[in-house]
């Protein structure tokens, strides 16, 4: 059979019989044949590692032997552990007393998005090239590695992919974006000296901590093979601590203020964090890590190497790991959406301040911790004051039940006993366990020990404010709103506003505007009273309350429409 004459590929079958029809020439013009007998095909499989070198045959096939057997590890089908996975090992043993490898991942199977094995006679098989085609090789990665471990069964879904592309890779490159902007505006490049961690603000501190703590999580996973919890800690990394907490706490020393060491400190640690993100992601999505670093170290020039995968992969440094910072920031995140659950339920924005609120506080302890924070706190719920106040004070009233699924299983017939005398607890005792996270009670003669997750702790509402808990942590929110916070709300109102506008009319960060905004009693004295902060928030040289606004934009304001527009200023 001459195959260069053969033209259609689909008549030419090279399975046995077929492939004895065929005669191939070697090098020096000696006929080749096909090997008509195996000792088997698992053998075949079993001596890959040896085989795929020509070892022993092949020279200098010895120290490419030793440089890859055994192997780090090898992954395959669950299905392959009584083949693959064993007959590498007994010829391993066999022929060199050494195992093959020394750790394996059994793969899952893909199923469809209802839990059924995908097969092309029930129409649910997902073709790979065109999802990765639709959706790009980076997300589809992203998505199965994060959305189940390797060894579980991934019920597949590609709108999964869609929600990896907009939260995840949306935000890492809004992230960026945003750094990006003002660095250009500042001219930031990376040129000064590095600062060092101990001479920077708090907030960076913290989120440098965070950085190297999850540069240490992340290393520690991949090199367990669980590669899931070092996605899923990157996911909450960017999301939770970098991108809506750290930039949008920061934000004003990105925009306000001369390019000094403050904010030279805030592009030096965003810089930071956005790099080693883009290493850390590297071994899940290859083609967004190489374009994030990419950007980064062709404008600063910092790493000697075109490529993140050819960087060496980030060392976390302990000397920047505090984590009783962490533990701090961590309680002002929590106390903060606690708050924000609050405003949500009684449906007042969070740009309309509010006077005060109520935290009470189990020990000395914990009083400091919320007070170092309390800056950041303040600032970022728009609340003018915190109180502290003992936590066995009867201002917040607790009620306390069991929780049936937790306690069920555990205590059987003694359930019901117990579920009476947990609802029946004073004030002193709901204060003791969430003091403790845990109490011992006598039910029926038998001490039965209730920890936090046992129980659901519940705060009443008091008029004037609202409550609420999360574990042993308690706020009670102040929702009255005076006059004075009112007209503070509105002048915060103006400027996301007039922002929006700035932004719709392409103007640059540092453009000086006037504005004209339309006469209405709503808002005349929120004008008057905050002048002065809306020029400085707007870059407004001047602001009109006019009868008629040509041109303008119209906006919401508290429920009424407004009509505002601003100008370029010429000089």
């Amino acid at each position: 059979l001459n195959l260069s004459q053969s033209t259609d590929s689909d008549t030419l079958d090279l399975h046995k019989p077929y492939i004895d029809n065929i005669t191939l020439v070697s090098s020096s013009g000696m006929p080749m044949y096909r090997e008509p007998d195996l000792i088997d095909v698992w053998f075949d499989s079993g001596a890959m590692p040896f085989a795929q070198l020509h070892y022993p045959h092949s020279p200098n096939a010895s120290e490419a032997f030793k440089a890859n057997f055994p192997a780090d590890f090898i992954a395959e089908g669950v299905d392959q552990t009584r083949g693959w996975f064993y007959t590498l090992h007994a010829l391993g043993v066999m022929l060199f007393d050494s195992v093959a490898y020394r750790a394996v991942i059994s793969n899952g199977l893909v199923l469809d998005r209802n839990g059924n094995k995908m097969s092309k006679r029930l129409g649910n098989a997902v073709d790979p090239f065109e999802t990765l085609d639709t959706y790009s090789a980076d997300a589809t990665r992203w998505y199965m590695m994060t959305n189940a471990a390797p060894w579980d069964s991934l019920k597949f879904d590609a709108e999964g992919i869609q929600e990896v592309q907009r939260k995840f890779f949306g935000t890492l490159y809004n992230t960026y974006q945003f750094f990006a902007l003002y660095a250009n505006v500042d001219g930031f490049c990376f040129q000064e000296a590095y600062i060092p961690v101990a001479e920077r603000p708090e907030m960076d501190k913290w989120i440098l901590s965070s950085l190297h703590s999850l540069v240490q999580y992340v290393t520690e996973k991949y090199d367990d093979f669980e590669p899931t919890q070092a996605g899923r800690a990157v996911e909450y990394f960017l999301d939770n601590q970098l991108s809506n907490w750290y930039v949008r706490l920061c934000r004003r020393r990105f925009w306000k203020g001369e390019y000094e060491q403050d904010k030279i400190c805030a592009y030096q640690t965003l810089y930071e964090c956005l790099k080693t993100i883009s290493q850390l992601i590297a071994p899940i999505s290859p083609f967004f890590a190489d374009w994030l670093y990419g950007n980064l170290n062709s404008v600063s020039g910092m790493y000697d190497v075109p490529s993140v995968h050819l960087s060496r992969f980030p060392v976390a440094d302990a000397g920047c790991i505090d984590n009783k910072l962490e533990n701090r920031m961590k309680m002002a995140q929590d106390i903060t959406t606690l708050v924000l659950s609050i405003r949500k339920k009684v449906n007042i924005k969070v740009r309309q301040p509010l006077q005060k609120i109520l935290i009470p506080v189990l020990d000395i302890e914990q009083k400091a911790d919320i007070q170092s924070m309390e800056s950041i706190i303040l600032s970022e719920l728009n609340i003018k004051e915190i109180e502290y106040i003992s936590g066995d004070s009867s201002f917040i009233r607790k009620k306390i039940k069991a929780n049936f699924k937790t306690l069920g299983a555990r205590l059987g017939g003694l359930m019901k006993q117990t579920a009476t005398a947990i609802a029946s607890f004073t004030p002193e005792q709901i204060m003791s366990l969430e003091r403790q996270g845990n109490y011992a009670i006598q039910v029926n003669g038998e001490e039965v020990n209730i920890g936090l997750q046992d129980v659901e702790i519940l705060p009443d509402d008091i008029p004037g404010w609202s409550v609420a808990n999360n574990d042993a942590l308690t706020v009670a929110l102040d929702v009255t709103i005076s006059p004075e916070l009112y007209n503070e709300g509105i002048a915060r109102e103006l400027v996301n506003r007039i922002q929006k506008i700035r932004k719709e009319s392409n103007l640059a960060l540092t453009d000086k505007i006037s504005v004209n905004i339309q006469e209405n009693a709503l808002i005349a004295e929120a004008i008057a009273q905050y002048y002065d902060y809306l020029c400085t928030e707007i870059l407004a040289t001047h602001i009109f309350t006019v009868k008629e606004v040509t041109n303008g934009v119209e906006v919401d304001v508290y429920d009424t429409m407004l009509l505002i527009s601003i100008s370029k200023n010429s000089s």
